[in-house]
């Protein structure tokens, strides 16, 4: 059984056997697969390869979960992606191979990859991109909360630091008490002024950026099982150029 041709991006891609390759691709119509790329190290001139970040159309064969490729076409140039653009878009590739489940379509977060891509290829501004990906995802994945109202309902407000409850949402730091679970005092505080920054997408107020990369790593983590994400590591080792951990 063979699918129709849909549009895609590979997200990783791994040896297998002699000449093929596992690759686990992000497609409008079908959500992600793991598809058997046949010949992938080796392909025939003028053969599409399995390239991260290259618009392809690809159509796939198969009844179980791991599928076959059976055709793929490029769909439009590749996207020039270096220094910590191209660090930034090897994380949001991982961030969707960890978290989304195969064979389940996401068109919203398809859009969302496509746009943050061709804005990583624009701007050397990435934190704003990533950010705002992180927290298209959750709330696609049916994780989002609310940054304008705390967990009992009242406003947000700019002068008081919250906390996160994974269950809850925000918590004003005033209403949680010492020994209180929910507390989340080994989490940093979330400026209130931060938080209605980030959901107005003010990446330029002064807490914004900080406050959304605190807050989104809180909450990925909880989907992220304990386990690192090797993508952060390249922002900082030492034989990359770009500077910081961005992610």
């Amino acid at each position: 059984m063979q699918s129709s041709l849909t549009p895609a991006y590979v997200l990783h891609s791994r040896p297998y056997r002699d000449t093929s390759a596992l690759v686990d691709l992000l497609t409008l119509h079908h959500g992600m697969q793991r598809v058997v790329w046949r010949g992938a190290r080796k392909p025939r001139s003028g053969a599409v390869a399995p390239q991260a970040f290259v618009p392809l159309l690809v159509a796939t064969a198969g009844r179980g979960e791991l599928k076959s490729l059976a055709q793929a076409e490029a769909a439009g140039a590749y996207l020039p992606l270096q220094g910590n653009a191209l660090f930034s878009g090897l994380y949001l590739n991982e961030l969707l191979v960890r978290l989304l489940a195969p064979g389940d379509p996401q068109t919203l977060i398809f859009a969302a990859y496509q746009s943050a891509l061709q804005q990583l290829a624009e701007t050397a501004a990435v934190e704003p991109v990533l950010r705002r990906f992180e927290w298209q995802l959750l709330e696609v994945m049916g994780y989002g909360f609310s940054l304008t109202e705390d967990a009992a309902g009242a406003p947000v407000e700019a002068e008081a630091i919250y906390v996160w409850h994974a269950e809850e949402g925000l918590l004003r730091l005033a209403d949680t008490r010492p020994g209180d679970d929910r507390a989340g005092y080994s989490a940093p505080g979330l400026p209130g002024a931060g938080l209605l920054a980030m959901a107005r997408e003010d990446w330029d107020a002064p807490q914004a950026l900080r406050t959304a990369k605190s807050l989104m790593r809180q909450a990925l983590a909880i989907h992220l099982g304990g386990r690192p994400l090797v993508s952060r590591q390249l922002f900082s080792s030492p034989g990359s150029t770009p500077r910081g951990d961005r992610s």
